[in-house]
């Protein structure tokens, strides 16, 4: 296949609505779409929201249509009535001319919840007619939730919740999901796959669109860990001794990345000559990848110099703050990185000493950059709200999942 498959992804409810599992949809639609693959939305709410995908409004799919609700209430009573078989079929007949043009079709909740069992049934019948893989995206189980179990029975349409279908791959959203899945299923938990849910790195952490275009180009979320000096470029500042610093720490941290945030100071001329030494001490020790200066990348081939804001953001995003400053008069970015809560490795001088006093890493200016980079490494490794965040950034962003686990299983789904 040379052109990317289409993928339709199908729920009650879909964007905007606000849920957990709408959300869910919205990141893969987009990110799976910005990556090339024809995406389209099938729900019985929502709306247009991304210019890439494509929203089809099914109105009898969302679970409080009225006559969902209708043949609802003669299923709880144990009837399988004509309000059922009537939607059932109408389902399959408007379905049917969407879903035959996808190649994949990814279902939330309605393979193992009874919300619309009406599209349940429909779709059970769909898949049985080949031409279409099927995902059935599991995130609540009716027959093990005693809230639900009052409203089913045993028979047909209920038990199709409980059965696993043919030729249909079950995901959960994790590992306990997977037990309880396939237990109730009686499959071997290996036929069941764990794609978590994610966050947003950017959103979370409120990163304005400027910053992110800096993350983005310089590979920063990538970092382990992020070092964030911010500082004007001048010789007080005893920038060399950071990008050194920086060196030998990724003896043992290879993704270490260094960014300092300030322009050349303003004035005085041989700052421009201090920055051509440092750019030449960063060539020379093989950091053109790890120590940036955002001085040299604005937009356009254009210098950049950071406003306030997004140093700010720069502090929520980074690791621990590196100040190797020889003189201040008193520090301002360690009360900074305090408000931040971000470690701070800091060059022992009387102003941070008052600032921080022993909340600090404290090193002196004529130390050994291995010296310091060892216990910044220390440190790291003793951490666990270091540790946990890097376990988030590389297993539980929305990019993330999308690269190692979606599109995976999305092209194996292909071959199977």
């Amino acid at each position: 296949m040379t052109s990317k498959p289409e993928i339709a992804i199908l729920h009650y409810a879909g964007p905007p609505i606000i849920g957990g599992v709408e959300s869910t949809i919205s990141y893969h639609a987009r990110l799976l779409a910005e990556l090339g693959y024809p995406v389209t939305v099938i729900a019985g709410r929502g709306a247009d929201f991304h210019p890439r995908v494509t929203f089809e409004s099914l109105p009898e799919i969302d679970s409080r249509h009225p006559d969902v609700l209708a043949a609802g209430a003669e299923l709880a009573a144990g009837q399988v009535g004509p309000a059922f078989i009537h939607l059932r079929e109408r389902l399959i007949e408007r379905l049917t001319p969407v879903l035959e043009k996808m190649d994949i079709c990814i279902v939330h909740n309605a393979i193992t919840l009874h919300k619309n069992l009406p599209l349940t049934a429909a779709l059970r019948t769909l898949s049985e007619q080949g031409g279409t893989a099927w995902i059935a995206w599991c995130h609540d189980f009716a027959w093990q939730d005693r809230l639900y179990t009052p409203d089913l029975h045993p028979g047909y349409p209920w038990d199709l919740l409980r059965q696993p279908w043919p030729g249909v791959r079950y995901v959960v959203v994790s590992a306990h999901r997977r037990g309880r899945l396939a237990a109730l299923l009686s499959l071997p938990e290996e036929r069941i796959q764990v794609v978590t849910p994610g966050v947003d790195v950017t959103e979370f952490l409120g990163i304005s669109s400027q910053a992110q275009r800096l993350v983005s180009q310089l590979e920063l979320l990538q970092a382990e860990p992020l070092m964030l000096y911010p500082a004007r470029i001048t010789r007080r500042k005893n920038i060399q001794l950071a990008i050194r610093i920086t060196a030998a720490l990724k003896e043992r941290h290879p993704r270490a990345k260094l960014v300092i945030t300030g322009p050349p100071g303003p004035h005085n001329p041989r700052n421009l000559t201090y920055l051509e030494s440092l750019q030449q001490l960063k060539a020379e020790l093989g950091l053109q990848s790890s120590v940036h200066f955002l001085f040299e990348h604005g937009e356009n081939g254009k210098h950049f110099e950071a406003p306030y804001s997004v140093v700010a953001e720069f502090f929520r995003l980074a690791d621990l703050l590196l100040f190797t400053s020889r003189r201040e008069g008193f520090g301002i970015p360690v009360l900074e990185a305090g408000l931040a809560r971000l470690p701070i490795f800091a060059a022992n001088i009387p102003p941070i000493r008052e600032s921080a006093g022993e909340l600090a890493n404290l090193f002196a200016v004529d130390d050994d950059p291995e010296t310091i980079a060892n216990a910044i490494s220390v440190f790291l490794e003793r951490n666990p709200g270091y540790q946990l965040r890097h376990r988030v950034l590389q297993h539980f962003t929305w990019g993330a999942i999308l690269k190692n686990q979606l599109v995976p299983m999305i092209e194996e789904g292909l071959k199977s």
